[in-house]
């Protein structure tokens, strides 16, 4: 799924008009009613050495699919799941949260014998004390019941995509694999994520969302400890990871390192998360799920869908407890990017507290006009040799300089926009003339790169860089995804529409793509 293979733009109005397109997404999986007790300690008790919670507030949320479940919907989204719960007071409470939520629950089956798994958090100040899981799952699900379930909320309604939340607990048995598969024709869109993807690969998904732990399993190795040799050790074996899951593409979540998408033979693109307390972590790989799939359902592509997830997931994470973002929260978050676009004395304080952190700083430039997948690539890899990475973009009048009186397309407040709305990004300052060697003398960056169309000897910044020590570095040439090719690409197929009505040409009313 997903088109626009050179475009990945996360401008608020193009987000705005994906999460509009109100995709609907039936929901597949195990579920589990997350509890979280708070409260503050101040003391120990008599029968033991062991804190007394005074316990202040008791919320119950979404769990696993339920989660899911609940992101999808508060997306705009129209959801529906397809589960399996206790009829127990567990149950109906999750019933109940699901429906506040907007989640159609008409495929659920309420099974007496059951026990609704439940996780119960208990907080001190917000630092976990201690969980408690209760609630064995049910082995025995009715699998007929279930599968006329199945089969009635993907035939019987419209179904964009079907995410399935397959945890090893109850509901996803090998019958329920086979009807899938079998439905598959019906299916926009097929995701799996799944602890052991293996079983799913006849089922043929559209992607696969494995976290860093399970793509190893997959692989028989153990994952590198560092987020760059995790990508680098996917990213080699990325044909193997596709093959053994039968999918087109596979995300890999890396935690807080973000995630990678590997697809076919394009270059591979890395997301990057904001940092968060890991107690703050509960439930952010559903909403990452949620959000990309909505994303790729309507059409973008998947490092565009993984973006927009990566941008969700950021918002829980900063948020205590199982929550979910919402679309309003999720527009206000890529607005907020608009921090990352800074001048260059507030950047030099910047850059001076980062390295006191002890952070490599990466600095690159360019004019980024219609931002493609070649840049993105070129900006994930720069990202990958330090820890801080900054663009410096040309403002308008030297881009015409440089490109033409009929450049940019795009002004340079939408270009610094959506360049700070990229995940590896950390921070986009403006400049103007014909290189960013001011910029450079200012800022003094560790390392200062370029496309590998270039070489140092061709830069006059390279003798600025290596006077204070910094190092130059070439990277990776992506063929065939240049500003100038895609612009003379989009004139081509218009030019003849434009001919055929007699519309006189103005060359600077092209390339709006």
């Amino acid at each position: 799924m997903g088109g626009g293979a050179d475009e990945i733009s996360l401008s608020g109005q193009r987000v705005a008009e994906v999460l509009a397109a109100a995709v609907h997404v039936v929901v597949v999986g195990d579920v589990v009613l997350d509890e979280w007790i708070s409260g503050g300690c101040d003391r120990l008790c008599r029968e033991g050495p062991a804190p007394v919670l005074d316990v202040t507030s008791r919320t119950v949320a979404a769990g696993a699919a339920a989660n899911t479940a609940a992101n999808l919907a508060a997306l705009g989204a129209g959801t529906s799941i397809v589960t399996a719960v206790g009829a127990d007071g567990a149950g109906e409470r999750l019933l109940a949260v699901l429906g506040q939520h907007g989640v159609d629950c008409r495929h659920v089956l309420r099974l007496p014998t059951a026990t609704t798994p439940t996780k119960s958090r208990v907080l001190s100040d917000g630092r976990l004390l201690v969980r408690i899981d209760e609630g064995a799952p049910q082995r025995a699900v009715p699998e007929v019941e279930l599968l006329e379930r199945l089969r009635a909320a993907v035939t019987g309604q419209r179904c964009d995509a079907v995410l399935v939340c397959d945890y090893g607990l109850s509901v996803v048995s090998p019958a329920l694999r086979a009807e899938i598969a079998r439905l598959r024709p019906r299916i926009g869109l097929l995701a799996v994520d799944a602890h052991d993807l293996r079983p799913w690969s006849s089922a043929c998904p559209d992607v696969v969302l494995p976290n860093a732990a399970e793509a190893a399993a997959l692989l028989g190795v153990r994952a590198a400890q560092e987020d760059s040799g995790r990508a680098a050790q996917f990213d080699q074996r990325r044909r193997e990871l596709l093959d053994v899951t039968g999918a087109t593409t596979a995300v890999v979540t890396l935690d807080r390192d973000g995630a990678i998408v590997l697809s076919g033979d394009e270059p591979i693109h890395q997301t990057w998360a904001r940092p968060a307390p890991n107690e703050h972590a509960a439930g952010a790989g559903d909403t990452f799920a949620a959000a990309s799939t909505i994303a790729a359902a309507a059409g973008l592509s998947w490092p565009a869908a993984a973006e927009i997830g990566q941008l969700a997931a950021d918002v829980v994470t900063h948020r205590p407890g199982t929550a979910v973002c919402t679309q309003a929260e999720l527009l206000q978050r890529l607005s907020g990017q608009d921090e990352r676009v800074v001048g260059i004395d507030e950047l030099v304080e910047t850059v001076a507290q980062h390295r006191r952190l002890g952070h490599r700083i990466v600095f690159t430039n360019g004019c980024f006009d219609v931002l493609h997948r070649g840049h993105v690539a070129y900006l994930n890899e720069a990202k990958s040799i330090g820890d801080v990475l900054i663009v410096a973009v040309n403002d308008d009048a030297s881009v015409r300089a440089l490109k033409g009186a009929d450049r940019p397309v795009n002004p340079v407040a939408d270009r610094a926009a959506v360049l700070a709305a990229i995940s590896c990004i950390d921070y986009v300052t403006v400049f103007g003339g014909d290189t960013p060697a001011d910029v450079i003398r200012a800022l003094q960056p560790d390392i200062y790169v370029k496309g590998g169309d270039y070489r140092p000897e061709m830069l006059s910044e390279t003798a600025i860089v290596r006077s204070y020590g910094g190092q130059v570095r070439m990277l990776s040439y992506v063929p065939d995804r240049s500003t100038s090719t895609l612009i003379k690409r989009i004139r081509s197929q218009r030019e003849p529409a434009v001919a055929a009505r007699n519309v006189g040409t103005d060359p600077a009313g092209y390339g709006t793509g």
